[in-house]
C-alpha cells in the first residue's frame, strides 16, 4: 500500500496548521522535513554469517561498492551469540551497476589479515579514482602470551588483543587491494599492540579529502594509563595520498567522557567539522571544529540529540547529510541535514529513517549520493534479535 496515498486525507487536515511537512515511513512529521524515504532494502544477507560496519562509495563509472566486516555466525555452532571481535572476521564487499537496485550475491575479498580478525572497513574514493580502506585488527591469544603481553593493552573477550590500525589501497576500483600499511602511533597514544610496540593510529569513520589534496582522518587514542577506557580524538595528515601520515593535533576530550569513532568533513568555507561519538556522555552526538585548516580545533560541543557513530555527506546544493544509529527504542537508523556550514544542527529537523530493529546491536550508517535527489543509506541491521545483515534504504531529498 502507498503509504503517501492512504494519509493524503490525514496530511490536508495537518497541512493547514503546519505547512510543509512530508510523509516518510509510516509517521507524520512536521517541522519542514526536508527528505522522504521511498524505500528499504536488504543489500547482504546469509544466515551463515555475522555482517556489519558497511561503509559506501559511488566510482565515477558509476558502480556502487559496499564494504563490510563479515565472520561466522557463532550461533550456528551452538554459542550463545556472536560478538563484535572474532577470530576470523575478514573485509569483503559487494557491488550494484544499475544504482543500487540489484547487488551480487557473492561478496568479494578486500583482505583477511593473517595475525587476527579484521573490523569496520571504511572506504574513501579519493579525487583521482583511487581508494583507501582503513580498517583495525584484534588478536587472539592464549593464556601464556596474555601474561606475557607489554602493558598497557586493550584486551576484549576471549583473550582478544588490539593490535590498532592498518589499511589497504587500490588503484583499479576495488578490483585489487594493495596492503597491509600501517600508520604510525600518534605522540599521545600510551598503549601497545600484542607484538609490544606502540599501537597504530586507528578509528572507525569517514574520512574526507579536502579541496587542497590533503587527506583528513580523526583517530581515536588512549593518552592516560590510569584510564585507558577514556580515548580522546586526533587528527592526523595525509600530504600524499594517504602513502603517510603526520600527526596535527588534538580533536577532544574530556576529564571524565570518551571520544572514539568519528567522521570528519570539510565544508565549503573550508572549516573541518568533526562529528564524534562520545562515551559516558548519555549517548550525545558530539561535534568539534577547526577553523585553521586542522592545525588546531575549537572546544567540542553537544549537538543537542542522541546517537552514533555519524557520517556526514555533501549533497548537491553544499547540504550536509548527516546519518547515525539510534540505539535507543525504537531502534534504528536517523538523520539530519544541517545547512552547508553545518552551524544549524541543533535545530534541523530529525528524520526517522528506521524505527524496527531488532535490540541495540544495529546501526553504524554511511551514505552516498545517487543522484542529486537521492540519497542511499546503508547500515547493519536485525529484525527480532535475527541475523546481522547489511540493509539500504533511498531518500528522497525534498
Amino acid at each position: 500500500m502507498n503509504s503517501w496515498k492512504y494519509c493524503s486525507g490525514l496530511a490536508i487536515i495537518f497541512f493547514s496548521f503546519c505547512a510543509a511537512s512530508t510523509y516518510a515511513y509510516g509517521q507524520l512529521y512536521s517541522d519542514s522535513i526536508p527528505a522522504v524515504k521511498e524505500r528499504d532494502f536488504l543489500i547482504y544477507y546469509d544466515t551463515n554469517f555475522y555482517s556489519c560496519f558497511p561503509s559506501v562509495i559511488k566510482k565515477n563509472d558509476g558502480e556502487i561498492i559496499v564494504a563490510f566486516r563479515r565472520a561466522p555466525e557463532r550461533k550456528n555452532f551452538g554459542e550463545r551469540r556472536s560478538n563484535h571481535v572474532d577470530p576470523n572476521s575478514y573485509l569483503v564487499l559487494v557491488k550494484s551497476g544499475d544504482n543500487g537496485i540489484s547487488w551480487s550475491k557473492n561478496p568479494e575479498l578486500i583482505f583477511a589479515h593473517p595475525l587476527g580478525g579484521s573490523q569496520d572497513p571504511c572506504l574513501l574514493q579519493l579525487a583521482d579514482g583511487n581508494l583507501l580502506c582503513m580498517s583495525y585488527l584484534w588478536a587472539f591469544l592464549r593464556d601464556e602470551g596474555l601474561e606475557n603481553l607489554k602493558k598497557p593493552y586493550s584486551e576484549n573477550i576471549y583473550g582478544t588483543v588490539f593490535m590498532g590500525g592498518y589499511y589497504l589501497r587500490s588503484i583499479d576500483g576495488g578490483d585489487h587491494w594493495q596492503g597491509p600499511f600501517y600508520p604510525p602511533s600518534i605522540p599521545p597514544e600510551v598503549k601497545y599492540n600484542a607484538l609490544g610496540k606502540p599501537l597504530s593510529a586507528y578509528n572507525r569513520g569517514a574520512l574526507c579529502e579536502g579541496k587542497d589534496g590533503r587527506i583528513f582522518w580523526v583517530v581515536a587514542a588512549s593518552t592516560d594509563s590510569a584510564d585507558l577506557k577514556r580515548t580522546s580524538n586526533h587528527l592526523l595528515i595525509s600530504d600524499d595520498k594517504g602513502l603517510t601520515w603526520s600527526y596535527s593535533c588534538p580533536v577532544a576530550s574530556d576529564a571524565d567522557a570518551a571520544f572514539n569513532e568519528a567522521s570528519i568533513y570539510e565544508t565549503p568555507e573550508g572549516d573541518l567539522l568533526a562529528f564524534l561519538r562520545t562515551a559516558g556522555m548519555d549517548d550525545q552526538a558530539c561535534i568539534a571544529r577547526s577553523i585553521d585548516g586542522g592545525r588546531s580545533f575549537l572546544p567540542w560541543e553537544k549537538m543537542g540529540f542522541r546517537g552514533h557513530p555519524l557520517q556526514a555527506l555533501r549533497l548537491a546544493d553544499n547540504r550536509i547529510f548527516l546519518v547515525y544509529g539510534y540505539r535507543h527504542k525504537p531502534y534504528g537508523i536517523r538523520a539530519r541535514i544541517l545547512n552547508p556550514e553545518g552551524t544549524d544542527y541543533a535545530t534541523a529537523p530529525e528524520i526517522i529513517i528506521r524505527k524496527d530493529g531488532g535490540g541495540t546491536d544495529i546501526g553504524y550508517p554511511w551514505a552516498v549520493l545517487l543522484d542529486d535527489k537521492h540519497v542511499l543509506v546503508t547500515y547493519y541491521f536485525n529484525k527480532d534479535d535475527g541475523i546481522r545483515h547489511i540493509a539500504g534504504s533511498v531518500l528522497k531529498l525534498l
